[in-house]
């Protein structure tokens, strides 16, 4: 079929040496711009719950909407990178990302919030996957350590300054000013990208013209198929997981919506499948997965994302509830995180050209199951930032050597000519695992705080009917509601019932994520160098 074939296209023209580095720049930039907006909410979360009243499930949906949008689009996206222009498709990307923002920014309800954080996904789908097939298109042999070393260096230093400055300007004007920020950068990033990012294409349109190489049917089922998996995720604390929870009766609706998601993402492989037979243009090109490493990368990439995006949702929420803590010091406690990424993606590159880059990826998941069974094990209610530190600092050196690398060996045996759909559907793992990861690991967190507060509220002799209100409140205010209690003396038992809950909780949440990483660490083991002669080095 057509999207399958091994021929190189014609080789995009190359830009001058000089410009073309600083297009790593740029095109690096703007994918540490969506990154931050990922991971900033984590620093920004119990402001905006506070702020504006969120439940559980709301403040789940802040931080996953953003990644299920983008997830769900990133395929279709990365194939218009191939038919229209990588370049014209990160422009696009970034004016819609840059305009949501300033939704994200003024919006005054949680309805209005998750809306624009939707459209944030959706420029962010456009950017991830046209900055990546533009990547690896554009480099081949050295050259193609060094610049996915850079991307990672800077994906990593911007990882470190985001949450912190946006700490420090949520504390000083409140988390908004966070997002207000977006609107200057977009528009640098904008004019950076005409200047020095140069226009790649995939294989030419046929003489069909390009809207008729969209697989549209495929498209649908995707979005239609990852939406329907992690809305039934989130929302089966507040529907139930089989009966539905009062005041609704009979059965849930999760258990029916993740049974459609299912059925979905089956006839989305069938589809496809069919699609490719008839040599049809695809949207999901699962020739690709005979590729080994692209196969265990994307898997292992999946996993990652669930451990980071989980963890980094559950520690905030943590340490706000037991110490009251501002955005700034939420931010020094997981600046070590961003910190040892920075210091050890800046090197990944130079120590994979010695020992291999699947080496590398795999010492990194190394130390990330380590750090996080390592943060299970000492949690309890005292620990603060400082007693973080040191665990984040180490899962980020693990993420710093992982991440950069884990992307250059999944895509260093695709051909050029298929960059974008093997970049979008790269990315897809990446953005279902942060999905999946906050669904699942803010589930766990939830439900193991509402258990563990009641046996301990018990325990400290408070009425059963007091008991049930004060572990209602705590499970669907995302834990923030232990603040109400510390502020009360006369609350003071149930101040200490909460606080021993939410360490509780903390615990299995971070034990769960140990195990899914450990998981990924599995997956990296099948890992293998790159065969010599791949197609990009010989387009």
């Amino acid at each position: 079929m057509p999207e399958t074939t091994l021929t190189p296209p014609a080789a995009p023209v190359a830009p001058p040496s000089g410009r073309r580095w600083l297009g790593v720049c740029v095109i690096s930039l703007g994918v540490s711009l969506i990154i931050v907006d990922a991971t900033i909410v984590g620093v920004l979360l119990p402001q905006m719950v506070d702020g504006l009243g969120l439940t559980t499930a709301g403040a789940e949906w802040i931080t996953s909407v953003y990644s299920l949008v983008f997830a769900a689009l990133l395929i279709p996206a990365g194939r218009a990178g191939d038919l229209f222009g990588r370049r014209r498709l990160f422009l696009l990307g970034t004016l819609v990302f840059t305009l949501a923002s300033l939704g994200v920014a003024t919006a005054q309800s949680g309805g209005a919030l998750v809306a624009a954080r939707a459209v944030q996904g959706v420029g962010a789908s456009m950017i991830m996957p046209a900055a990546l097939s533009t990547l690896n298109t554009l480099f081949t042999g050295r050259d193609r350590h060094v610049a996915f070393g850079i991307w990672g260096s800077i994906l990593s230093g911007m990882a470190a300054l985001g949450p912190l400055l946006g700490g420090a300007l949520a504390t000083g004007g409140g988390w908004r000013w966070a997002f207000w920020l977006n609107l200057p950068l977009g528009a640098a990033l904008i004019a950076g990208a005409f200047a020095l990012m140069p226009e790649t294409r995939g294989r030419p349109a046929t003489a069909r013209g390009p809207l008729a190489e969209i697989d549209w049917t495929g498209g649908a089922l995707s979005a239609l198929g990852l939406g329907a998996l992690v809305w039934g995720i989130i929302e089966g604390q507040t529907y139930g997981w089989w009966t539905a929870v009062a005041p609704h009766r009979g059965l849930s609706p999760v258990p029916v919506v993740l049974v459609l998601g299912t059925v979905l993402l089956t006839a989305l492989l069938l589809v496809e499948r069919a699609r490719a037979a008839a040599g049809r243009p695809v949207m999901l090109d699962l020739a690709l997965f005979r590729i080994p490493n692209f196969r265990h990368g994307n898997l292992a990439s999946a996993l990652i994302n669930v451990g980071e995006l989980g963890i980094v949702f559950v520690l905030p929420l943590f340490l706000l509830g037991v110490h009251g803590t501002s955005p700034v010091q939420i931010s020094l406690a997981l600046l070590p995180l961003a910190l040892g990424a920075f210091l050890s993606g800046a090197t990944a590159g130079r120590f994979g050209r010695r020992v291999g880059p699947h080496r590398i990826v795999q010492g990194g998941m190394a130390l990330e199951v380590a750090a996080v069974l390592g943060l299970a094990v000492t949690l309890t209610p005292s620990t603060g930032g400082l007693g973080v530190a040191p665990w984040m600092l180490l899962y980020g050196v693990g993420l710093g050597l992982t991440a950069a690398q884990l992307t250059n060996v999944s895509l260093a045996d695709v051909p050029p000519q298929r960059s974008g759909q093997a970049s979008g559907t790269q990315s897809t793992a990446r953005q279902i695992g942060a999905a999946l990861g906050i669904a699942l690991i803010g589930t766990v967190f939830a439900t193991s705080l509402g258990r563990t507060v009641t046996a301990r509220l018990a325990d400290a002799g408070v009425p059963a009917a007091r008991a049930a209100a004060v572990a209602h409140e705590l499970r669907h205010s995302a834990g923030t509601s232990a603040r109400d209690l510390h502020a009360d003396p006369r609350r003071a038992a149930e101040a200490r019932a909460a606080d021993r809950a939410l360490a509780a909780a903390a615990r299995d949440a971070s034990l769960v994520t140990a195990a899914i990483l450990a998981g990924g660490l599995a997956l990296s083991l099948r890992l293998r160098p790159s065969r010599p002669g791949r197609p990009e080095e010989s387009a």
